[in-house]
């Protein structure tokens, strides 16, 4: 099943005239998406065309679609209203799969701090609403993963990135 996620989601992701999605690598080479929209602290955020309900919900679904474990939602602006606080509408998703994750942090065991992966949902102060994660290359890098896992580094980067373009599209 998955592999029937990523073809697609490799053509759905590749501009026209763009070779692939997964033009750089692990290596410390960003894809062209990730290039274009990573920060430099390895941040990448897709603004979406929905409002912040539908974005979590589409999020959600398509997590839930392709067998991605959700272990944990964590509301921060449930939790700033019960402390007294106002926060627009800001939810982190903790989410990934094992199978994918174990290899990355037998290759370097403290990429576990960076997994599961982590998405934030958040509404800005002018209404508009994202989606942020760590782009999976960065990850790989800080961790000295490298080469090492440079196919599965790749996946992943495709995979997360297709979810997250699912989540902010209309």
């Amino acid at each position: 099943m998955r592999g029937a996620f990523i073809a697609p989601a490799r053509e759905w992701l590749r501009p026209a005239g763009e070779p692939n999605i997964a033009g750089r690598s692990a290596t410390g080479k960003q894809s062209w998406l990730e290039s274009a929209l990573m920060t430099d602290n390895g941040l990448i955020t897709l603004q979406s065309r929905n409002d912040f309900a539908t974005t979590l919900a589409r999020f959600l679904e398509i997590l839930a679609d392709k067998r991605v474990s959700i272990f944990a939602q964590i509301d921060h602006a449930a939790g700033a209203a019960a402390a007294g606080l106002a926060l627009p509408p800001t939810t982190l998703v903790i989410f990934g799969n094992p199978t994918t994750g174990t290899p990355l942090m037998q290759a370097a065991q403290l990429a576990g701090i960076d997994l599961p992966l982590k998405a934030l949902v958040w509404q800005a102060a002018d209404g508009t609403v994202n989606l942020t994660y760590n782009a999976p290359s960065w990850v790989a890098n800080r961790h000295g993963i490298g080469s090492k896992l440079e196919h599965a580094i790749e996946v992943l980067t495709t995979v997360v990135t297709a979810i997250a373009r699912y989540a902010t599209s209309a």
